[in-house]
């Protein structure tokens, strides 16, 4: 009841009909009297969060209170449809709120079919996971794609079916059931903001049905599209120039539809309340089928305004959080991940700030920190890391970021001209920079990847390519030459080892821990060729992970390293995400600092981004918060620092995670 108190008088009146509209259905939908109080006490709770954004958004549109009415009826057969052991979890993590930002939270991103063939194939390889030690997986599209080209899987034909290739919604269901059993949680993709163009509601959108036209956004004539091209970006210039394509059967006489990314995949309406139900009533279906994280696909596009680049518009917040809210009425330990791949001035929305504090997305990625970490390496110089970062809002205590060092996509040089130019650099020349350096066109070089998506109107140049072909192993192997193996296995430990501490949930890309290279077979594949992502979406290599346990191979080495740095943050309560991170000047342009605070203590963690030993002050130490005996987290086994000269000594690539004895606590 204190929540009902704590309504407005017109919330309160609002509830009141949603819930006594509901009691009737409620009653012949659960049977269980305890099951209908949690119901009751969860729509209380939330109804607020699920009704204002939904009234701000569409109370103007004729459809709305019918919308409402569906709405309620979606809510209690999600939860009536919700099986036993998922209803315990639940009660389970709202128990246990924190249980994601936890350091025992390591994660990995594998494609199904590429790691193990099916989901079946993932339950056989269940073992390899957890002798790895992760307790997050993320497997890539696996819901039923359009046939043909379809974006790596993220033109989805079918919500509620898996891709046939890759198994069953049955098997989805036993995998997640097996990952519960092994403490391990599943999330999988859902593209909110576009279905494949053979979708079910695309069809009925071609052939003219006008319930179905308003699902998405199409036009009669060039008028508009031309209006809205004059401010927005190009996602793919080179394969899928624009952002509207003509389709001249459709509804008769002919549509321009947007598309924002493929021509294949249409941009839904949400303008349309019926549009925010349907995908609503996808996000529960597939919560009930044990889906622990929802990553919300390409989230800053799903709403457009004429005179904006149509990304990060207010309304997609609102969207958001009515998602959410609903979500915690009926599956609770499911939450959400946004994939927001933004500046970074627009990034921390997506956890909640201000009034949204605690109600959208629980995680999302941190692209800054990815992009900010690769630019350190190439330049061996901290400043633009520690100036951009420092410039963040800090995340919500109740949010999580995701960190990772690379995933499926390829890397935007997402770095403002503002930061630049405040650290003394040219925004515009650092990013060819970076595309030079991380293209192997720079003369000095040790990486070796691709240009991806060349746009010759901007000079913007995108990077895709493995960890480690990126950190230089894949040259070194090539020339040979050991001590440069060393140092590029050296840089992925860096890499890696930032990530691990910096703060929220880490996560390993499929083959990153064996030190994978570049892959070119892509190029055989008709399908695939002119997509080069695919040189980092490699099959998995079972003979390379075979001597994953004999530190004498390189395989070997590179695991040994990950699974150190997993069992090191699994043990250190300082590194939970509901803590801050603060990056530092360190005093040496070349070494990265930030400090993790929190309530069970502080680490300091840092970093030597050259190839050559350097050093810092013990007064950068003292500054940061460390005081009494210094050791490294990481090498636990070693007496305490010595600072020889009063200056720390790190050798090439090194990391350390200090932690003092005395005065440590945030």
């Amino acid at each position: 009841m204190q929540n009902l108190f704590a309504m407005t008088t017109d919330e309160r009146a609002a509830f009141e009909e949603f819930r006594d509209d509901l009691l009737a259905v409620l009653g012949q939908a659960v049977a269980n009297e305890r099951d209908r109080d949690i119901f009751r006490l969860r729509l209380e709770r939330h109804f607020v969060d699920l009704y204002t954004p939904l009234r701000r958004l569409y109370a103007d549109h004729p459809g709305f209170a019918a919308q409402i009415r569906l709405l309620g009826e979606r809510l209690v057969q999600a939860f009536a449809g919700r099986a036993t052991d998922l209803k315990l979890l639940d009660l389970e993590r709202e128990m246990t709120p924190d249980w994601f930002q936890r350091p025992t939270m390591v994660g990995g991103i594998y494609y199904v079919d590429r790691f193990a063939g099916t989901l079946q194939g993932v339950r056989e390889r269940l073992d390899y996971l957890c002798d790895l030690g992760l307790t997050y997986v993320h497997l890539m599209p696996l819901l039923q794609p359009r046939s043909g080209p379809n974006d790596g899987g993220y033109a989805v034909q079918e919500y509620r079916a898996v891709n046939p290739e890759l198994g069953s919604v049955g098997d989805l269901v036993a995998l997640a059931q097996d990952f519960h059993g092994h403490g391990i949680s599943l999330c999988i993709d859902v593209v909110v903001n576009h279905t494949a163009r053979e979708h079910e509601w695309a069809r009925r959108a071609l052939a003219g049905e006008p319930e179905y036209l308003d699902y998405y956004l199409t036009f009669p004539n060039r008028t508009l599209p031309d209006h809205y091209e004059l401010t927005l970006p190009e996602v793919f210039p080179d394969f899928a120039p624009g952002n509207f394509t003509w389709y001249p059967a459709m509804a008769g006489a002919g549509r321009w539809v947007w598309t924002t990314f493929n021509e294949y995949q249409w941009d839904l309406n949400y303008t349309n309340p019926a549009v925010w139900g349907e995908m609503l009533d996808v996000l529960l279906y597939l919560a009930n089928l044990g889906v622990d994280v929802l990553r919300l696909d390409a989230v800053p596009f799903m709403w457009k305004r004429l005179g904006t680049n149509s990304q990060n518009q207010p309304e997609v917040l609102d969207l958001l959080q009515a998602f959410r809210a609903a979500m915690r009425v009926v599956c609770p330990a499911t939450i959400c991940k946004a994939e927001a791949i933004v500046a970074p001035a627009d990034l921390v929305q997506y956890l909640g700030v201000g009034e949204r504090s605690g109600k959208l997305c629980e995680i999302a990625y941190h692209n800054s920190l990815m992009v900010l970490l690769w630019s350190a390496l190439a330049t061996k110089k901290a400043d633009l890391f520690t100036h951009s970062l420092r410039t963040m809002p800090p995340h919500p205590a109740t949010s999580a970021w995701i960190t990772y060092v690379r995933c499926h996509d390829d890397i935007g040089w997402a770095i403002s001209d503002e930061n630049a130019e405040e650290i003394g650099e040219s925004g515009y020349l650092h990013r060819q920079f970076l595309s030079a350096w991380y293209s192997g066109a720079f003369p000095t070089s040790f990486a070796r990847g691709a240009v991806f998506q060349f746009n010759p109107l901007t000079n913007d140049r995108r990077i895709s390519g493995m960890t480690a072909s990126l950190a230089g192993l894949e040259i070194a192997l090539e020339q040979q030459n050991s001590p440069l193996v060393d140092l590029a296995v050296r840089r992925i430990s860096l890499l890696y080892s930032l990530i691990f501490a910096y703060g929220g949930i880490p996560l390993i890309y499929m083959g990153d821990e064996l030190g994978l290279l570049n892959d070119s077979s892509y190029l055989a594949d008709p399908t695939r060729a002119e997509d080069n992502r695919w040189l980092h979406r490699p099959a998995m290599d079972w003979n390379l992970a075979a001597q994953r346990h004999d530190q004498r191979t390189l395989a070997g080495r590179i695991w040994s390293g990950m699974r150190h740095l997993i069992d090191t943050r699994k043990r250190t309560a300082a590194l939970h995400s509901a803590g801050s991170t603060t990056p530092i000047d360190t005093g040496n342009l070349h070494i990265l600092g930030f400090v993790r605070s929190h309530a069970s203590g502080r680490v300091v963690v840092l970093g030597n981004l050259a190839d050559s030993p350097q050093h810092i002050g013990a007064e950068t130490l003292w500054r940061a918060g460390l005081r009494g005996e210094i050791r490294d987290l990481l090498t636990p086994a070693e007496p305490a620092i010595a600072l020889a000269h009063d200056r720390l000594l790190l050798q090439p690539y090194q990391s350390v995670w200090l932690s003092g004895s005395q005065g440590s606590q945030a």
